[in-house]
């Protein structure tokens, strides 16, 4: 998934992962890796932070069955991992991530 500007609507990001909008609010109220800035209007603005913390969740929740509580365990256990294991075997892992998500895209 290659993103070409700095934020986008939730519209666009629900669009991305073919969830709703209300999905996403929902997410953004479970896990605090997704935190999107809002304008004067109170529009919410994903970074690509904010779309590669829900590139996560979408990943064990949605492709890998996990229940809500289950993805938060292991989004807190990768953060500790991801403090041991340092920055480079991180970002791998998130590419690993973000490669099963392209593949399951491309299925659809």
């Amino acid at each position: 998934m290659e993103l070409n500007k700095l934020y986008y609507s939730i519209g666009e990001v629900a669009a991305m992962f073919g969830v709703s909008n209300s999905l996403l609010r929902y997410w953004e109220t479970e896990f605090e890796t997704i935190s999107p800035i809002k304008n004067k209007r109170g529009d919410r603005r994903y970074s690509e932070k904010d779309i590669e913390a829900i590139s996560r969740v979408y990943v064990l929740v949605k492709s890998m069955g996990y229940t809500i509580e289950g993805a938060k365990n292991e989004i807190k256990g990768t953060k500790r991992v991801g403090s041991m294991m340092g920055n480079d075997a991180l970002r791998k892992k998130l590419l690993e991530i973000r490669a099963r998500l392209q593949n399951l895209e491309n299925q659809l």
